[in-house]
Parts: structure tokens; C-alpha cells; sequence
């Protein structure tokens, strides 16, 4: 506490603190007790004034009463001169009637389990203290009901909810229906997930139910056991007893925050992880909940104001809900202190003395003013030397390992699927997309009723269609349930029936209408998958500060730290699809050390991106460009000779060595084709024989597939590649490779024969394929790319734009933040999962839009090569760009921020490891002053968190090697580049380069192997390590200036989505939330990458504005 804030306070040694409890130096007050106090205050003579004390009244169970912060808190507040604490036994609180209590000026009264609250209120009435906390208002706090009322009639934001009274006096206010996604609560809808609390605030079974969408299910809540606070359960049905609130379930990126008030006009905040989340309650070395105080924006600080002021509670908790850019208040837990800040003990018992003493001291004549203070100056800890501080990280991630994705169209025109059709409002659109479990159950019963009514009445019409019904409901009956994240059936109306194909056909052709049924399944994550990604997230964390300390045990260090304490401004965004929706919520799991089911935290981690293309493409809406291209695609590789010059010149004319590579495996496209043909002939002929082994009968296969089901998609590859003219469909190759790569990794068991065979044939036609479809000239690979991605390049661009030390971001406190040693530090991470299109468009935007040029750059020259030679963007591929920020240059400099780009091809494939290209390694130096290399920099220590340094032992030597033959060993040392004096000018530091790994993985290199079939990844290459921002900024708006009208037509479209939404804090999917904050511009950092320590101390100063022009073009999007 400030000098001046003890004056009014007395400095003995022994404080009048009378605790009527157990204990040597403590006793029950009697009733002489009692008259003396009475007499000490009410019957003194006027010359005795100047000795008489304010007694202050505790009066709650002893648990209470004798726990530390109370504790705490009366030893300050008894440095008052003037005041003295009386605590109230519990036996007499009990026990004795209220004429028998002791006497007090000012009570502090509050209930708790077994606290008689109506002897409180009756002793009040009869002694008339000052009350610190209202009484009758807290039986209103016991009921979730009254309190809800109470801050709607206030005007605070409290999520949209509905009660649910099971109250058989008033039957209107208890009708419930419950839907598989839905329940309706008295005519008021919540889709899941929605929240459901009991009435009573003494009840914490507080249940979340998520959507089959997710996984189903529910998480629940209760009060802390030991260390768990909920728990998930598969039950997905509302409880059928008892009164309920629900509510709307806000997204709160995992953290929730604690406020606690002290009068009107002070509160403090604490983050914590949310006890949703996974459940584990978070714990220090000492045993205790890991919180962090964070600082309230104004509009917060006015709504602890007014909860304060509407529950008259002077000491009151609540809890807040930060989501989409506002704060929504969930709880009112009335009188609560906050644990383990000394701070907050301070200034609370300074807060309630003055209070006490500004109230009683003139009634009482006590000589006594409140003492005036200096304005308390918020200390802002700097930095010092030429390290550059972390500012922001964005990553664009492919999804990980899944199952192969099959498709099977059919004609369908029995009536039953007419009117599924028409119940789902299919005929307003002419299409219908079916996922939720109860339509995929309808489906499956149709299909079931029409196969039954085939073996009754052999009818030649639907017995054309028998084996497409049995597929149908095959796929539909697997894992014996539905997830509605894997499966989904699509149905199109055809005004006149389907063209046929053929013209022998043409007799057959029906003129009534019928719908196309598509059935896809597949595609989904596989456990590999999951592993992979968590391992990923795991890894991730390495890149940030202090990233692999250990997060309860370690104070102040870490990834996990910096996100609970707000420091961590984190969004993760994935596209719709299910496999790139739990890719993303697995790598949540593991970048934040999180436990149990992936469904809770997809729900509050995972933000669904699809907004016209940001992270979705619509296969539907092909341009013309890439029509054109898979057209001229189909006619080179149907030329029944071999490559000429003019093949590889019309196929490759970027001269890449991977293209190139291939062609030459492949020799003659149509003869390659041919053998790719016998080869899948040949696999389902052993599958068949397999079949008709008895011993294979029930072989499970990988993820629960069995022989017949790979049977299937096997046949229905052999069927579709090779079309009825004779002519290969080219279009199969990456379907083919797909499932012969999926075989290989995850069925290689079985032992069928040829499979490495068609593995590599495959391969080389599909690192053909797949590539150029997404253009074969440079300027058709930009068209195509600025098509796909162009919505998530301007996000990117707006990603690297930092805003200002603004009320909008969530900061830590720093007046609060013992063991924080830097808690200004604020790190913007934006996380985009998608699929294969839109990493190759993108990689295609920094590879051929222009950024840098290869003659004069060499260390682009060599990056550029380096992804020439890179054959296939696997499963969990990587673009990421870190941006830093030196606190030592001028704002105004180009040097004062510093961009990194770096990029990871995936896992490993199979066979891999012999001739896969090598980068140069992550943030190797610069080309240019390689040879000047004199200084070994510094390394951060990974044990502190400031000054987050330490000496270098020895100098790092960097050998020159072709990017293509580095080999890379387990646990060997990467080079690491930082700016010195400026972008130009860099010094070296190393890190061993490994990553945390679960208990049955193995570190090898940076990717992980020993777990069962699952392959590592390849470590970032870093395509460049001395860009400024400025020059990023510039090539993102002149890319996005150059888009097509028809991609601007998109973009505005989504402007107009985005252009209300400009405050930081607000999500990319929200579009029903107006706010006025203005964007500015806010620079970026950058980051390690799978290395064990950070790339560059963070500072805790202010971050300055960069000089980045405002970009030029007409539409915005937030900058969340």
C-alpha cells in the first residue's frame, strides 16, 4: 500500500481483531462483553470520545470466516486506527437467539451452506448496523431466476435464455420440446449447444449438450472435485425433472473470467480455464487453480458496477462470459474474495475501511478524514537491447490423415424419396443436403423398405438399382450409429430424369422427373489423424516464448500461461467439413494441454469459417479457367505415346523438377493407365478371394472397415476409371492414390500383392494431376488461386495489421501479475484449417503473385526450388507467417517489423525418407551475410519468462548444403536467425530441435514416429526470414487488386457481412453483432517453429503502429 494510503491507519502491533473461536488467544464473548461494547459506544461521556472504536461485525461460518483471504483482509482492515473486528462465533450464530449476538456498528454478513440467513436479517432489523452486504437481497442470489431478472432489468448483457418452471401451479410456464438438435422452452428455440442450469444457485450440476454436428453428447458441470470440475457424457437428452434455465451457450475460446467488486467502483478480474472445457482443473505447484488477474475494458467495468449496485452487495463475485466481441454476465455469486493477491488484499481492506470510516466516523464523532491519494501510475516494464518481441502468428493447415472419400450417384424415383424431399423444403432450391443422424435414419429406412419390397416382387425396374440400394444402406448402417460429421446424402431435382449416357439408351429415356441421389461418405479423420494433429498443436507451442516450460509447475513461462492470462490472443477457424473440423480440435487439445473428448472443444476452441470461400470451396462452381485447364489436362495424359519435348512443355512449363520427375516415371500416359487399370483388376480379385476364405470372414480392417467395404470402393475404382469408350477418366487418379496410399499405411497387414506397385504408378500420375489442377501456367495457377482464396488473403493481410494498446483486447494487469514477469506481452495467433485446394492456391499466391523476385534474391531462388522439388502437399501441410516486432527502431522504420514465412509439406509419405527435398532448415541466416557471421547472438533461456535470455556457450557454424540432400537427425540443432541491427544484419542462435511428445512417441527429427501407423511430420523450411511488413502489405493489396470482378463481387458480398465488425476482439462468423471500434492498423511478429525456445524476448511496453498504409481497397473484413 501507498504512504498515503496508511494515513487514518494506526501502526501497532497488535490489532483489536476479537475471533470468537477455538484457539489459545481467543474466546466466546459473554454478555459483559457485550455491555462493554454497547456502553463503549452508546454512554460515553463526550470527553472519552476521541478513544472509541468502530466495531465491525463478521458474521458467517466459521469455514468462512477463518479462511485465508478473510483472514487477510480484517488483519489490514484492524491497521485502522479507529476500527476494531468482532468475528461471531458460529456456535452462537447457531445456537443462541439474535438478542444474544454481539454488538456492531458495521456487519459484514453473507450465507453459505448451513448459514441461518433469516437470524441474519431478523438480528439486523433489531441492531440496525451498517450493512457492507445487503441480506434480503441474498436470498434473491439463491435463485438463478431472480438473478437473471435483476441484470435484465438493469441493462446488462446476460446470454438469451428461457426458464423451464416444473411447477405444477403454473403449467404454462413448463412446456418443453425436444428435438435431436434443438429444444423449444416455452415457444423460445436453442439450438445446440445451449446450457442448462438448475434454478437454484446452490446446484452447480450444470449440464452443456453439444450437436450431433460435433460428436452429440453433453459436458457436466459441478462444484471442483479434487481436480476435475466436469466431466463429458454421450447422454445428448435434457434432464426430465427439476426447473431449469437455458441459455445460449457463448463461445468463449476457453477462458472464462472471475470478477470481484469492492464498491461500485473497484473490481478485480482474474482469468480462468474454462470448466467446460475439459474438465481438469488447472494447479500450481502449492495445489491451487492456476487464475491470472486480467484488466476490464470500460464497458466491463461499468457492468461490475451496476451488479454491485442492483444486488447491493459492496464485496460481490460474478462471472463473465468474453465472447464475439462482448462480455455477457452468466453468474452472480454474491460476497466472495478473491485468492492468493496480495494486491487485492490491499486494496480491499483499504477500500472497506474508507467506506466503513467515511459512513461512521461523523455519526460516531470520530476525528477521522479520508486521506487523499496519488493516482496509482501503471508500470510498463521495456525492454532493453536489439531482441525483437513476437507479435503475431498466422498458420494456414491441411486437415489430417483420413479415410479415403467414396461417392455413389443414383437415380431414385419412388415416391418415398419425394416426399423426404419436399419435408426438408428440397423444392425451394431444387437441392438438398441431408447430415443430421435422424435424415440419414430416414434415408436408411427407405432404403431398407424398398430392398425388403425387391425380394417380395421381383420388379425389373427397381432390381436395375438392388446393388446401388444395398450400397446405400451398407454405408449408412456402418459404425452402427450416426456421428452427422462423416456421412451426408444429397439430393437434386431432375425436371426430366438424368441424361443417359449412351445413346443406346436414349429409347430408355423417362420424361418424368427424378432426383439424383449422391451419397458421400468416408473422408473422415482417421486416429492417426487425431494423433497427428495433437501432436502438431504440441509442437506448436514452440514457437512462442518460453514454450516448452512446464506450465503449474513453472511460473511464468509458456504457451499455456500466455493463453490463460489473456496475454494470448488466440482464434482457431476451420472450414465445415467434419474431418477439417476435429483436425482442428485436436490440435487445439494439444497446443493448449487439454484432455478427454475433442466434441467440447471443437465446440468452444473451433470457429466454422464458411463464409462465401474464406476456408470453403464450392466444387459446383468451377471457373472457366480450371475448366479449361482439367480439359487440357484430360487430353494430354489420353496421347497413347510417349512424352515428347512439347508434352513436357505444354504439361510443365514451369520446368518444375517434381512435375518433371514424374513425367519421366510415367513415360506413356494411356500404357501407365493401362497398368494402373491390371494392377486394381488384380487387388479386387485378391480382396474377392479373401472374401470367400472362411477364416476372413470377420476381419476388421483399419478404423472398422471391412474386407466387403474395401471391396466396394475397390470395384467401384476399377469401374470408373476406365469409362465404356475405352478412355481412362483422368479425374480418378487422386481418388486411386488416395485409397492405394490409405491401403498402404494403414492395410499393409492383409499382404496383398502389386499395392507398392500401384503406390508408385499412382503417385507419379497423381503429382501430376493434382498439382495442375490448379493451373499449369503461372498465370492460370494465380487465377485459380485468386478464385479459391482470395477472402482468406485478405484476412491474412488484415491478420497482420496490430491494432493499438486498445480497450477492445483483453489484456493482463500488470499492477496484479506477481510472477507474470512481462505482462504486457500480447501475441495474436490466428489459426486457418481448410483442405488441399486452398493450400495449394495459396502456396501458388506466394510462389508465382510476385513477392519477391528469384534473380535478385537468393534466398527466395532457393526457397522457390525447394518447393519445386516438393512432390505432394500432404495431410497436416503448413504455411505460416510470423511477424516481430524490434521495440528499438522508429516506428515509422521499415525495420521495425520483421516478417517470416516458412513452410511444412506434411507427413511423411510412404518411402520417403531416401529422396525427399530438403529446405534449408528454420530461420537458417541469410544468404547475404553468411560469410560476415561473427557474433552467436543470444539464446533465450526456455526458464524464464524476462529477461528470457541466456549466454551462448559456444558460436554456431552453419555449413552451406543443397537443399535437396540435407538430411535432418533426431535431436539435432537447428539455426535460427534474429535480427541484430537490421533486417539484413543476422546473428545465429541455436535450439535443440525437439517437442514435447506424448509417452509412446518417439522424437525423431521434429516429426514423431513409434506410434502404430501413424508418420511424422516434416519440419518448417523457412522460404524467407528478412521480409518487412510493409512489403508483405503491398504484395497482399496489389493481389487483391488484381482479382477478377467476379472475385470482387464475392469479396463484397462478404464486406458487407464484415463492415460493421471492425472491432479486434470479433469473430469472422459473427454477423449480428454491431460495434463501433475502429480498426487500426496492427503489425505482426514472428515465431519460432518446432524448436524448443522463442524466437525473440517479449517485450512488455506498448506496441507503436506500424507504417503500413491503410489498404486501399473498398471492403473489410474485422481483423479478428
Amino acid at each position: 500500500m501507498s504512504k498515503s494510503s496508511e494515513q487514518g491507519m494506526c501502526n501497532s502491533e497488535l490489532p483489536r481483531f476479537l475471533i470468537g473461536s477455538e484457539g489459545e488467544e481467543s474466546r466466546e464473548l459473554d454478555e459483559t462483553d457485550m455491555r462493554n461494547f454497547s456502553g463503549h459506544y452508546g454512554e460515553e461521556d463526550d470527553e472519552d470520545q476521541s478513544e472509541r472504536q468502530v466495531v465491525v461485525g463478521i458474521c458467517s461460518m466459521m469455514k468462512k470466516s477463518k479462511s485465508k483471504p478473510m483472514t487477510e483482509i480484517l488483519e489490514r482492515l484492524c491497521k485502522f486506527e479507529y476500527i476494531t473486528v468482532v468475528i461471531f462465533p458460529e456456535e452462537v450464530i447457531l445456537n443462541e437467539p439474535v438478542e444474544k449476538w454481539p454488538l456492531c456498528d458495521c456487519l459484514i454478513s453473507f450465507h453459505s451452506k448451513g448459514f441461518p440467513l433469516d437470524k441474519a436479517v431478523s438480528y439486523a432489523k433489531l441492531r440496525n448496523p451498517l450493512l457492507i452486504n445487503d441480506l434480503n437481497m441474498q436470498y434473491f442470489i439463491q435463485d438463478r431466476r431472480e438473478v437473471y431478472r435483476i441484470l435484465q432489468e438493469e441493462g446488462i448483457d446476460l446470454p438469451r435464455y428461457a426458464v423451464l418452471n416444473r411447477d405444477p401451479d403454473r403449467p404454462e410456464e413448463c412446456n418443453l420440446v425436444e428435438s435431436e438438435d434443438h429444444v423449444e422452452v416455452n415457444g423460445e428455440v436453442f439450438h445446440k449447444p445451449f446450457v442448462e442450469k438448475p434454478v437454484s444457485a446452490e446446484d452447480h450440476n450444470v449440464y452443456i449438450y453439444y450437436p450431433t454436428s460435433a460428436g452429440g453428447g453433453s459436458q457436466r458441470l459441478f462444484r471442483k472435485i479434487g481436480s476435475r470440475s466436469s466431466v463429458y457424457s454421450p447422454e445428448s437428452t435434457v434432464r426430465k425433472t427439476g426447473s431449469y434455465i437455458y441459455e445460449e451457450f457463448m463461445p468463449t475460446d476457453g477462458t472464462d473470467v472471475k470478477v470481484y467488486t469492492v464498491g461500485p467502483d473497484y473490481a478485480h478480474a482474474e482469468a480462468r480455464k474454462s470448466p467446460a472445457l475439459d474438465g481438469k482443473v488447472e494447479r500450481d505447484s502449492e495445489g491451487k487453480e492456476i487464475r491470472y488477474p486480467v484488466m476490464l475494458t470500460a464497458m466491463e467495468k461499468l457492468v461490475a458496477r451496476k451488479v454491485c449496485l442492483a444486488f447491493k452487495q459492496t464485496v460481490c463475485g460474478f462471472d463473465l462470459l468474453r465472447a464475439n466481441g462482448h462480455s455477457f454476465v452468466c453468474d452472480v455469486n454474491g460476497f466472495s474474495f478473491v485468492k492468493n493477491s496480495m494486491k487485492y488484499y490491499d486494496d480491499c481492506a483499504k477500500v472497506l475501511g474508507n467506506m466503513v470510516m467515511r459512513e461512521l466516523a461523523p455519526q460516531l464523532h470520530i476525528p477521522w478524514s479520508i486521506p487523499m491519494e496519488a493516482e496509482d501510475i501503471p508500470i510498463v516494464p521495456t525492454t532493453s537491447g536489439t531482441m525483437m518481441e513476437l507479435r503475431c502468428v498466422i498458420a494456414v493447415i491441411r486437415h489430417g490423415d483420413r479415410t479415403p472419400k467414396q461417392k455413389m450417384k443414383m437415380e431414385v424415383r419412388n415416391a418415398l424419396f419425394f416426399e423426404l424431399f419436399e419435408k426438408y423444403g428440397g423444392y425451394k432450391s431444387g437441392k438438398l443436403k441431408l447430415k443430421k443422424p435422424k435424415q440419414l435414419q430416414e434415408v436408411l429406412d427407405i432404403a431398407r423398405q424398398l430392398l425388403a419390397e425387391l425380394v417380395l416382387h421381383n420388379d425389373c425396374e427397381i432390381e436395375e438399382k438392388k446393388s446401388k440400394l444395398e450400397q446405400l444402406k451398407t454405408v449408412l448402417e456402418m459404425y452402427g450409429h450416426f456421428s452427422g460429421i462423416n456421412r451426408k446424402v444429397q439430393l437434386t431435382y431432375l425436371p426430366n430424369g438424368q441424361p443417359k449416357a449412351s445413346s443406346e439408351e436414349e429409347d430408355a429415356l423417362k420424361e418424368d422427373p427424378s432426383l439424383l441421389l449422391v451419397l458421400k461418405w468416408g473422408g473422415e479423420l482417421t486416429p492417426a489423424g487425431r494423433v497427428q494433429a495433437e501432436e502438431l498443436g504440441r509442437a506448436f507451442r514452440c514457437m512462442y516464448p518460453g514454450g516448452q516450460g512446464d506450465y503449474a509447475g513453472f511460473p511464468g513461462c509458456g504457451l499455456l500461461r500466455l493463453h490463460s492470462t489473456y496475454r494470448h490472443d488466440l482464434k482457431i477457424y476451420a472450414s465445415d467439413e467434419g474431418r477439417v473440423q476435429m483436425t482442428a480440435a485436436a490440435f487445439a487439445k494439444g497446443l493448449l494441454a487439454l484432455e478427454g473428448e475433442l466434441t467440447p472443444i471443437l465446440v468452444q476452441m473451433v470457429k466454422s469459417a464458411n463464409m462465401n470461400g474464406l476456408l470453403d470451396s464450392d466444387s459446383d462452381s468451377l471457373t472457366d479457367c480450371q475448366q479449361r485447364v482439367k480439359a487440357r489436362l484430360h487430353e494430354i495424359m489420353q496421347k497413347n505415346k510417349d512424352f515428347n519435348e512439347e508434352d513436357y512443355s505444354k504439361l510443365a512449363p514451369t520446368s518444375s523438377p517434381s512435375l518433371v520427375n514424374s513425367m519421366g516415371v510415367i513415360v506413356n500416359p494411356v500404357s501407365t493407365c493401362d497398368r494402373v487399370h491390371t494392377l486394381i483388376k488384380s487387388l479386387t480379385c485378391q480382396i474377392c478371394k479373401r472374401l470367400e476364405d472362411p477364416k476372413s470372414a470377420d476381419l476388421q480392417l483399419y478404423h472398422s472397415e471391412t474386407l466387403e467395404l474395401m471391396l466396394q470402393r475397390w470395384s467401384k475404382l476399377e469401374r470408373d476409371f476406365r469409362m465404356k469408350n475405352g478412355r481412362y477418366d483422368i479425374s480418378k487418379i487422386p481418388d486411386i492414390y488416395d485409397c492405394v496410399k490409405y491401403d498402404t499405411q494403414h492395410n499393409s497387414s492383409l499382404g496383398l500383392e502389386d499395392t507398392l506397385e500401384l503406390f508408385r504408378l499412382s503417385r507419379a500420375l497423381a503429382d501430376i494431376i493434382i498439382p495442375q489442377e490448379y493451373g499449369i501456367t503461372r498465370a492460370e495457377k494465380l487465377d485459380i488461386a485468386s478464385a479459391y482464396c482470395l477472402p482468406l488473403v485478405k484476412k491474412i493481410q488484415l491478420d497482420l495489421q496490430r491494432t493499438h494498446e486498445d480497450e477492445a483486447v483483453n489484456k493482463l494487469h500488470p499492477l496484479y501479475s506477481r510472477g507474470v514477469m512481462s505482462p504486457g506481452r500480447h501475441v495474436r495467433t490466428r489459426l486457418y484449417f481448410t483442405s488441399e485446394s486452398h493450400v495449394h492456391s495459396l502456396l501458388n499466391i506466394f510462389r508465382y503473385g510476385g513477392l519477391l523476385d528469384e534473380q535478385k534474391d537468393e534466398q527466395w531462388k532457393q526457397a522457390m526450388d525447394y518447393l519445386s522439388a516438393v512432390t505432394e502437399l500432404n495431410y497436416m501441410t503448413q504455411i505460416v507467417i510470423m511477424l516481430y516486432e524490434d521495440n528499438n527502431k522508429d516506428p515509422s522504420s521499415e525495420e521495425r517489423f520483421h516478417v517470416e514465412l516458412h513452410f511444412s509439406p506434411g507427413v511423411k509419405g510412404c518411402k520417403d525418407e531416401d529422396n525427399a527435398p530438403m529446405g534449408f532448415g528454420f530461420r537458417p541466416a541469410s544468404s547475404e551475410n553468411h560469410e560476415k557471421q561473427t557474433d552467436p547472438g543470444s539464446l533465450e533461456d526456455l526458464s524464464q519468462d524476462e529477461p528470457d535470455r541466456a549466454a551462448l556457450t559456444e558460436p554456431v557454424s552453419i555449413q552451406r548444403k543443397s537443399p535437396l540432400i540435407r538430411s535432418r537427425k533426431a535431436g539435432s540443432m537447428e539455426a535460427l536467425s534474429e535480427s541484430n541491427t537490421s533486417s539484413r544484419g543476422l546473428a545465429y542462435r541455436i535450439f535443440p530441435s525437439s517437442s514435447r511428445q506424448s509417452p509412446e512417441i518417439k522424437p525423431s527429427g521434429l516429426g514423431f514416429e513409434g506410434c502404430s501407423l501413424v508418420p511424422s511430420i516434416y519440419p518448417l523450411e523457412t522460404l524467407h526470414n528478412s521480409l518487412s511488413l510493409k512489403q508483405v502489405d503491398e504484395f497482399l493489396t496489389t493481389l487483391c487488386k488484381n482479382g477478377s470482378e467476379t472475385q470482387f463481387k464475392r469479396l463484397k458480398s462478404l464486406s458487407a457481412m464484415f463492415e460493421s465488425h471492425s472491432q479486434p476482439s470479433i469473430d469472422v462468423d459473427n454477423q449480428d453483432t454491431p460495434v463501433s471500434t475502429p480498426v487500426r492498423n496492427q503489425p505482426t511478429s514472428q515465431s519460432l517453429w518446432y524448436v524448443s525456445a522463442p524466437p525473440s524476448t517479449g517485450s512488455s511496453a506498448g506496441p507503436s503502429s506500424p507504417s503500413v498504409p491503410e489498404p486501399s481497397s473498398n471492403f473489410r473484413f474485422n481483423s479478428e
